[in-house]
């Protein structure tokens, strides 16, 4: 039995992790969309409502931590994934305030991001995406 399917925003500035996120998530089934920065992403959020994102940090013309801010205040039930290679205890401390699920440190675990896609897609079918964590 599989969970729900999950429409998912990718947001990084870097072509070749939109792409390997992209290929990880599809072979779940779930349906993708990219973004390259977090005004492209604002808009992408407004047009199909996703029900995750995984977003980087460090992006040109709107950082992520701003754009999570402000996907909140349009959906506050999407679950955010923040993403960096540059993951401190502050920016960590700023996402889950903010209203991020977890935090992933990159260079990322393959086999990490497939769990917690498969966790997600069980948790969303039920309901229940109440936690947060950093991985």
């Amino acid at each position: 039995m599989r969970g729900e399917i999950l429409d998912v925003l990718i947001v990084d500035d870097q072509p070749g992790v939109r792409y390997l996120l992209e290929i990880l998530i599809k072979e779940f089934g779930h349906r993708v969309h990219t973004a390259e920065n977090g005004l492209v992403a604002l808009e992408r959020v407004r047009q199909i409502h996703p029900d995750v994102i995984f977003m980087d940090v460090r992006m040109p013309l709107m950082d992520g931590l701003e754009t999570l801010r402000r996907v909140k205040k349009i959906t506050s039930d999407t679950v955010v994934i923040i993403m960096s290679a540059y993951l401190s205890d502050h920016t960590v401390e700023q996402a889950l305030k903010n209203g991020a699920y977890c935090c992933l440190a990159k260079p990322f675990d393959i086999e990490k991001i497939k769990e917690l896609i498969q966790a997600l897609s069980w948790q969303h079918r039920k309901r229940d995406c109440n936690q947060s964590y950093v991985i």
